[in-house]
């Protein structure tokens, strides 16, 4: 899964057994303390299939008020078949579109559950997992009173596969889903596709191969049903998509605002994990963080009824973390940051190793607004705490979770005999906190013996700049964030090989093309399911010490704040965002 706008990127294949899925969580927070650090636990592992609608209301729960959202960096597309971003994702499938699952929080396990949405249950498979059967709920309409029909969810699936149209969506479809090497969605191929089976409320989807996942792939706004035609034309639906759940659109303007009022085609006996509590959500994407957090600090007007989910600067961390007013959202993201080597530019490893030593990563967390052990959390494996499997491993050998040691890189350095190595990255000049973070970087590679060469984007080109392959960089920062806890979801998607020339970059942003690693990622995923995360965490810990094409800057916590009127908002492990869904206004 992509890691919000602009620092980036959800994944491409999974595979867990689903009695290793459906076991429940641990008590207590996954993956998270009270105060950020990671602890494990497998984020929305849980599953209810028999969780009925209407959802339960919170206790002492008010209705109406306008929710007030601030952020900055604005969204990617809202059309649903592309939404792999955690807050595209998260926001649209909260408030906008069902799928045929979804997540709810379960506020004694302090986790997310996969239960149902537009499907009766969580879906039946065949013995070897290469059919799904999910019986659809009567009663679904879209916002203007339109009814819901399987063939629409057909056509969403169809959707899917489009990786043209909707690059910047999940392949989950092509990788598993019945002739997902050759159907290339209902724009190019027609919609005769006969991977999915309409049999009156049943729809039978058809795999390639074994996808014991696939309740959890249905929780995605991508499964979502999207009317055929016309009244979908990706440059008009990416605006509106039609709303079938509990809040539509009613004004936006990309990267700039969105407003959401209620559907009042809507109906909460459908729904087991919806609310319609709100009358509104505001979101406004350009204000400056500085600006929100002093907003939120006075707590006045219509402050109390604000939230943000970009996480608290290290400048206000401690006003919030000390007040009695219990503003402050603390727990874990499913999501790694890390630099990616360019493997076409920077091919010796020991300069590739030598960079991992001299990266100063508490200067950068500092100068970044970050705070260590509760929004960056040192790591080296590339598999965040949760994933099935994980194992803490150095990387290079003796390295240890952010540390830095320019004497050890620059020896490095004089063994490649590639002192004054120069590395070329991105920065955003519109971001200030970026802007010092980068000044960091400089400072530290200088001082191992590299050459610093910053280059100059913003944050509305950034995304788009790093992904070409022509960029004059040899070093991406990149975010990737699992799509449920399977090493699945992170090794092949980031080192399988690419066709960099005629695809580009997708999650492999190293350019990294080893056939012997493709291989093995076959060789697991057709292996039986228990096998398989120890599997994942071997190949990891075998890239990184034979190729070393990356290293961890950080994982991923969250310390959102909200205003004190906000109630029902925890953190949403999957996604690292609030839980939208539960989220309600005190009314003064």
């Amino acid at each position: 899964m992509r890691l919000k706008k602009p620092m980036i990127a959800v994944s491409t294949v999974a595979l867990l057994t689903l009695a290793a899925c459906g076991g429940g969580s641990s008590s207590g927070p996954p993956g998270a303390t009270a105060s950020g650090n990671f602890t494990g636990g497998a984020a929305g592992a849980g599953q209810d299939p028999n969780r009925t609608a209407p959802a339960a209301e919170a206790a002492g729960v008010q209705k109406g008020g306008t929710l007030l959202v601030q952020t900055f960096g604005g969204l990617t597309t809202m059309d649903p078949t592309e939404a792999y971003y955690v807050d595209t994702g998260s926001i649209l499938s909260a408030y906008v579109v069902r799928s045929l699952t979804q997540y709810v929080w379960d506020d004694q396990t302090k986790d997310m559950v996969l239960v149902p949405d537009l499907a009766t249950d969580l879906g039946t498979p065949n013995s070897d997992y290469t059919e799904w059967t999910f019986t659809l709920r009567d009663g679904i309409k879209y916002e203007n009173g339109q009814a819901v029909t399987p063939e629409d969810i057909k056509y969403g699936i169809e959707r899917s596969f489009d990786r043209e149209t909707f690059p910047g969506g999940a392949t989950y479809s092509n990788d598993y889903f019945l002739d997902g090497d050759k159907y290339k969605g209902p724009y190019k191929s027609g919609s005769d596709y006969k991977g999915v089976v309409i049999d009156g409320n049943n729809i039978t989807i058809k795999m390639a191969r074994p996808f014991p996942d696939m309740p959890y792939w249905g929780a995605f706004a991508a499964m979502s049903p999207i009317p055929p035609g016309k009244d979908s034309d990706p440059a008009t639906y990416r605006l509106h998509p039609w709303a079938t759940g509990p809040y539509k659109f009613d004004q936006y303007t990309p990267n700039k605002s969105l407003t959401l009022v209620k559907n009042d085609q809507w109906d909460p006996n459908t729904d087991p994990g919806r609310h319609q509590y709100l009358d509104e959500i505001d979101f406004n994407f350009n204000t400056p963080q500085a600006k929100t957090e002093q907003t939120l600090l006075s707590d006045n007007g219509d402050a109390a009824n604000t939230l943000t989910y970009n996480n608290v600067t290290t400048t206000n961390y401690g006003s919030f973390a000390g007040s009695d007013t219990n503003q402050l959202v603390t727990g874990s993201s499913p999501c790694t940051a890390m630099w990616m080597m360019d493997m076409r530019k920077i091919k010796d490893k020991d300069v590739r190793e030598a960079l991992a030593w001299a990266y100063p990563y508490k200067d950068v967390y500092a100068a970044s607004g970050l705070i260590t052990n509760v929004t960056s959390i040192p790591g080296t494996n590339v598999m965040p705490p949760g994933i099935q499997g994980r194992e803490d491993y150095e990387a290079p050998p003796g390295h240890q979770p952010g540390q830095t040691d320019p004497a050890k890189a620059k020896a490095l350095l004089e063994k490649a005999n590639a002192v004054g190595y120069e590395i070329k990255f991105l920065y955003r000049t519109d971001d200030p906190l970026n802007v010092a973070g980068k000044d960091q970087i400089v400072k530290g590679l200088e001082k191992a013996g590299f050459k610093a060469t910053p280059v100059a984007t913003t944050l509305a080109q950034y995304a788009d700049v790093r992904a070409d392959p022509n960029t004059d960089i040899n070093v991406r920062a990149y975010g990737w964030c699992s799509d449920w806890p399977s090493g699945a979801t992170w090794i092949p998607p980031l080192f399988h090989s690419t066709d960099i020339k005629n695809v580009g970059f997708e999650a492999n942003q190293m350019g990294f093309n080893e056939p012997s690693v493709d291989k093995q990622i076959d060789q697991i995923l057709a292996s039986p399911v228990e096998e398989q995360p120890a599997a994942w965490n071997k190949l990891g810990q075998d890239i990184q010490e034979k190729w070393f094409p990356f290293f961890v800057t950080y994982y991923y916590g969250v310390a959102m704040i909200r205003g004190t009127n906000v109630q029902g908002m925890n953190d949403d492990p999957v996604f690292g965002m609030p839980t939208w869904k539960d989220i309600w206004l005190k009314q003064s």
